[in-house]
Formats: structure tokens, C-alpha cells, sequence
């Protein structure tokens, strides 16, 4: 690589990594009540369902937020949108340290949601207004496997943290995390915003609706739906009750499990974008990834008390959460077709209304998860969260026909 070359690869990935580090701090504080939901209920007075509600509220927010942010990113940059975003952010995790009871915590996750709502658009727009669609579908799957790294942060590390102090101290540690993104967007991303669009902020807000229901976008929407929910439902709320409480294990034994399988999350994107240069079938294997991780999740739940295999040991948790993290890892693929069908100055727009279906999907069923647990218990709420998968899997390919 010349000189020239590698100054301008540089200039590229360096603001990049800086954005991405939101998305970082977005999957850490999304997935914190996973590993300290014992805690946070008996100190907010809530029940598991309780707080599967509090906890939707941020998917709520974060879906609310999707459309303003679409034309945010297109009509005043991204580099203004995520410095905004990020100071709402910190400003979040400060009020969930402070929560003194439920409304407080609920206030918390309503501001976290509205302020990562852009953390994942603000790098994957940055990606894809610079680069070809054929390079865009890589380069979405190294964003998402850097951003993933929050749900390392949110195992193993936050669980040590959680049991020396209290989960309190975990999300004043993302308060932290979230003003080292604020210096770096600053120092590292260009202050040139885009040309501003001509139309009004109505009609801006319609495009990204308008494009998120176009047949073009129609499958990727309803796969969507299902596909963050399933990962969120499983790292963000009910994978650590399910081993502390279902499989009896201590929080750090079952933060190392967690670790282990969201590994598969760090590491899948960037697999997953390889293959699709390769191989170059996306509509395949989108549907192959959420159709796997689906029937590994059947299988995680198929080895609880009660189960056909009778109660499994932890490594059998291990391996299927791991294929689970694995296969699911091919979500990014999705960004990667919603890019090669706009052009792109309408990227941010089109983003973030297939993001609103991601965010939307989760609130809505991990709200719905909630009374599936209280009522049939765990297992059959990892069941509840597969079958939405596959469904809305065969949705995408009859829509994709």
C-alpha cells in the first residue's frame, strides 16, 4: 500500500472507528439488565415481567426516534446527529445510575433509547455515503462486529463490576464511555455536514417511511421485525435469568457463558460480510442465518427442566448459545441490502426507516415475551422469540420471491 493509500484508509476508518464506538456504548447499556435483572428488580420493586416492560420502553424510544434521526443524518450530517445523540446518551445512563425506583428507571431507558437511537445509523450512514454497495455490505458487517464488542462489555466485565458494587456502577461506566465518544467524534469526524435538503422536514419524515414500505424494502422490513428482537430478547433480558435461575448458575459463571456465546457477535459480522462477497446469494443466506439461529434457540430452551433431553449442563448452553450468536450474526446483511437499493444520498433515510422495523420488532416482542415467561416460564419464552423468527424469516423470502 502507498503512502497515499494509507493516509486515505486512515482517514476513513479512523472517523469510523470513532462513530462506532456509540454503537458500542448503545449495546452495553441495552444488555446490562441481562446480567443484573436479579438486582435491579428487588431494588425497583418489580417483578421479571415488570421489568421486561421498563426495559421495552427503550426499544419504544428507540423506535420513535428512527425517523427524525433518517432526516437528521441526511439533512444536517452525521457528525452533528451523533454528537447530539451521544450527549443524550450519557445524559441516560446517569439518570438509570440515579433511578431511585421504577418511574425513575423508566425515565432512564425512555432518554438511553432516544439517545442510542442513531448509534448504529450514525457509522453504517457515515459507510455508506462514501462507499460502492459491493464494498458497503463488508464494511457493515466490521461496524456491527466492533459495535458488538458493548455486548462484551456487558458480560464477564459489567457482571465482576455488578457483583463488587451494584448494577448502579455499571451504567455510570457507560456515563464515562460516553464522553470518551463525545471527545473522539469531535477531534476525528469531518465537520463538513452534507448539503441540506430542499424539501421540509414533513416531506423528509414521510421518505423514510415511504422507503421502509417500497418493494424494494417490503422483506428486509418484516425480516427486520424479528431479527433484532430475537437477539435483544436473549442478551439484553432473559439469557442471564435463564442461566442463574432456570440452570442455577452464579452471575460471573453465567457472565462467562454470555461472554463466550457474544463473542460469536464480535466476530460473525465480519464472517458473514466476507461470505456475502464471496458468495454473493444474500436473500440466502439472510435466510439461512435467522432460520439457524432460530432452531438453536429452540434447542437452548429444549435442554431446561422439563425438556425432552432432561436438564443439560451448562456447556450445553454454551454451544447453543454460540451457535445461536453465530447464525444470528448475519443481520448486518440486511443494511448491506437496503444500501444496494437506494442511491446514496438517500441512505440515511432508508437506514433508519428499516431500523425503526428492527426497534419496533423489539419492543413489541420482548413486551409480548414478557407475560409469554410469567405464565409458561422461560423455556417457552426463548420458544416464543424463534418462532416470531422463522416467522417473519419465510415472510421475508415469500416477500423476496
Amino acid at each position: 500500500m502507498n503512502e497515499d493509500a494509507r493516509e486515505a484508509s486512515v482517514a476513513f476508518a479512523a472517523p469510523l472507528i470513532a462513530l462506532t464506538l456509540g454503537h458500542v456504548l448503545s449495546n452495553a447499556v441495552r444488555t446490562l439488565p441481562a446480567i443484573a435483572a436479579d438486582r435491579l428488580g428487588g431494588d425497583l420493586g418489580v417483578t421479571a415481567g415488570g421489568l421486561a416492560s421498563l426495559t421495552g420502553a427503550y426499544n419504544l424510544a428507540f423506535a420513535a426516534a428512527q425517523i427524525p434521526i433518517g432526516v437528521a443524518l441526511d439533512r444536517f450530517g452525521v457528525r452533528r446527529t451523533a454528537l447530539g445523540l451521544l450527549a443524550i446518551t450519557g445524559i441516560g445512563a446517569v439518570l438509570a445510575a440515579l433511578a431511585g425506583g421504577a418511574a425513575g428507571f423508566l425515565l432512564a431507558q425512555i432518554v438511553l433509547g432516544l439517545g442510542c437511537a442513531g448509534m448504529l445509523m450514525c457509522p453504517i450512514t457515515y459507510a455508506a455515503k462514501r462507499l460502492s454497495p459491493a464494498r458497503f455490505g463488508l464494511w457493515s458487517g466490521l461496524i456491527q462486529a466492533l459495535g458488538n464488542c458493548g455486548m462484551l462489555l456487558s458480560a464477564s466485565p459489567l457482571a465482576l463490576l455488578v457483583e463488587a458494587a451494584d448494577w448502579r456502577a455499571g451504567y455510570l461506566a457507560c456515563a464515562v464511555l460516553a464522553l470518551i465518544a463525545v471527545a473522539l467524534v469531535a477531534l476525528l469526524v469531518r465537520k463538513d455536514p452534507p448539503p441540506g435538503s430542499t424539501a421540509g422536514l414533513g416531506a423528509d419524515a414521510r421518505d423514510v417511511l415511504r422507503l421502509a414500505a417500497s418493494p424494494a424494502l417490503r422483506g428486509v422490513v418484516v425480516l427486520g421485525f424479528a431479527s433484532f428482537a430475537i437477539v435483544i430478547g436473549v442478551r439484553g433480558l432473559w439469557g442471564g435469568p435463564w442461566l442463574m435461575e432456570v440452570k442455577g448458575l452464579p452471575r460471573v459463571e453465567a457472565g462467562n457463558i454470555l461472554l463466550l456465546a457474544t463473542c460469536a457477535l464480535v466476530l460473525g459480522p465480519a464472517l458473514w460480510g466476507i461470505a456475502d462477497r464471496r458468495i454473493g446469494n444474500r436473500r440466502a443466506l439472510l435466510a439461512a442465518g435467522h432460520l439457524g439461529a432460530a432452531t438453536f434457540l429452540c434447542l437452548t430452551a429444549l435442554g431446561g427442566p422439563g425438556g425432552p433431553f432432561g436438564t443439560l449442563p451448562p456447556a450445553w448452553d454454551a454451544a447453543t448459545l454460540l451457535g445461536f450468536f453465530l447464525l444470528i450474526s448475519s443481520q448486518p446483511l440486511a443494511f448491506a441490502a437496503t444500501r444496494a437499493a437506494v442511491p446514496a444520498e438517500q441512505a440515511g433515510k432508508a437506514l433508519s426507516g428499516v431500523n425503526l422495523s428492527f426497534f419496533a420488532g423489539a419492543a413489541i416482542l420482548q413486551a409480548a415475551s414478557g407475560p409469554v415467561v410469567a405464565t409458561a416460564g422461560l423455556a417457552t419464552g426463548l420458544l416464543f422469540l424463534a418462532a416470531a423468527t422463522a416467522a417473519c424469516t419465510l415472510g421475508y423470502l415469500w416477500l423476496t420471491r
